[in-house]
């Protein structure tokens, strides 16, 4: 899991390629629970939120690039 502070280093590109990491692992953790297989439920939560972490930087970083 990655703070915030973490993530405004890295370039959007990167950020693109862990947000579409997270998707699948999220994808799978649905899939997971859905089946009663999931066994860490806590990470659902960890994944959802480290998602909404990433969106929220690159959301900031196109914002600071559009008023350029």
């Amino acid at each position: 899991m990655s703070k915030a502070s973490e993530l405004q280093n890295k370039s959007i590109e990167e950020l693109q390629g862990e947000l579409a990491d997270l998707k699948k692992e999220q994808f799978g953790l649905r899939f997971q629970q859905a089946t009663n297989q999931l066994e860490n439920t806590a990470r659902v939560r960890q994944v959802r939120r480290s998602i909404a972490r990433i969106q929220t930087v690159m959301n900031a970083k196109n914002a600071e690039a559009a008023a350029k």
